[in-house]
C-alpha cells in the first residue's frame, strides 16, 4: 500500500510558493508515494457597509482579493501537476473554498486520512506556519516541514534530535519508514540547553535503531546560547543531512498552544526538511 501524503496548497496572503512542488514530488519519489493536493481557495465573509461602500468597493475589494488567491492556487496545482507527470509519481487534486483562518482546522482533519501531511514554509506569509502547528498537535499523524524558498535536501542522512522524551520517541516511531532508507542515521542531543534524566538516552536509542536494523551514531551538541533550533539545524546541516527528525513540544489551553522553544524556532525557520510528530 502506497503512502499517502497530503500537500495543503495555501492562496492567501501570498500563499505557498510553486517551489513547493519541487520538494512534494522529492519527497514523494522517495518514499514511492502518491501526493494528494489540498488547494485551499480563499474565500471571505461579506462585508457590507452603507457608509463604507460610499467609500470603498468592498465586494469589488473581496472580488479581487479572490481573484489572486485562485491564480495562486492554480499556479502551484499546475507546478505540482508538470514535477509530478515528469517522474511518473501518482498525484490527485481537490480543490476547496474556506475562509483563511478555517484552513488549518481543514487540514487537520483531513491530514488524519493521510500518513504524511507535507507543509511548505517560506517567508511569504504565516498561514502555512498556522496550519503545520495546527496539524502536528492535531491530526495524531507526523507532519512534514519543507523549507520551500531554499532546494531540495539530500535524502541520505537524517538526523534525531533526541531527549529521551515521550514525544521524541513518538517521532522516531513515524520517522521510521525515513530511517530504514537513510544511508546514515545520527543521533542528536543538545546537552548545555536542560539537564536530561538518562545521560545514556542517545545510547540507548542507537541500540533500539540497531535491533531495527538501523545503524547509527551519536552527536552531543552543544548550543551555548543559541537557539536549541538553530543550533539542531545548524549541526544537520553541517553534515548534509536531509532531515532532521523532532518532537513536537506544546501543552494545550483553552485551545491555543504554548510551543516549546525548538518547536517554535523550527515553525519559523526551518532550513531542510523537518519531520514533527506529538
Amino acid at each position: 500500500m502506497a503512502t499517502q501524503i497530503l500537500v495543503p496548497v495555501h492562496t492567501h496572503l501570498d500563499g505557498n510558493a510553486e517551489t513547493l512542488a519541487d520538494h512534494a514530488v522529492a519527497v514523494a519519489r522517495h518514499r514511492k508515494a502518491e501526493l494528494h493536493a489540498l488547494v485551499l481557495d480563499a474565500d471571505f465573509p461579506a462585508l457590507s457597509s452603507p457608509l463604507g461602500n460610499l467609500l470603498i468597493d468592498v465586494p469589488a475589494l473581496v472580488g479581487e482579493a479572490k481573484a489572486k488567491a485562485h491564480q495562486r492556487g492554480v499556479a502551484v496545482a499546475a507546478a505540482l501537476a508538470r514535477e509530478a507527470g515528469k517522474h511518473d509519481v501518482p498525484l490527485r487534486t481537490t480543490r476547496i473554498e474556506c475562509y483563511p483562518m478555517a484552513a488549518s482546522e481543514i487540514v487537520t482533519r483531513l491530514a488524519r486520512y493521510h500518513d504524511l501531511t507535507l507543509v511548505g514554509i517560506g517567508t511569504r506569509d504565516a498561514w502555512p506556519q498556522a496550519t503545520a502547528e495546527a496539524a502536528t498537535f492535531g491530526s495524531g499523524k507526523p507532519v512534514l516541514l519543507v523549507p520551500e524558498e531554499r532546494p531540495v535536501a539530500p535524502a541520505g542522512t537524517v538526523v534525531i534530535a533526541w531527549d529521551g522524551s515521550r514525544v521524541a520517541a513518538r517521532a522516531v516511531a513515524d520517522a521510521a519508514p525515513f530511517l530504514a532508507l537513510a544511508t546514515r542515521v545520527v543521533v542528536a542531543s543538545v546537552i548545555d540547553e536542560k539537564a536530561l534524566a538518562d545521560g545514556d538516552a542517545a545510547e540507548r536509542l542507537v541500540d533500539h535503531l540497531a535491533r531495527h536494523g538501523v545503524a547509527a551514531t551519536v552527536a552531543r551538541i552543544r548550543a551555548e546560547g543559541s537557539p536549541i533550533a538553530a543550533a539542531l539545524q545548524e549541526h544537520a546541516a553541517g553534515i548534509d543531512a536531509g532531515l532532521l527528525v523532532m518532537g513536537g513540544f506544546g501543552h494545550s489551553r483553552m485551545r491555543d498552544f504554548v510551543l516549546g522553544g525548538a518547536t517554535s524556532g523550527v515553525l519559523k525557520d526551518p532550513r531542510l526538511p523537518i519531520l514533527l510528530s506529538h
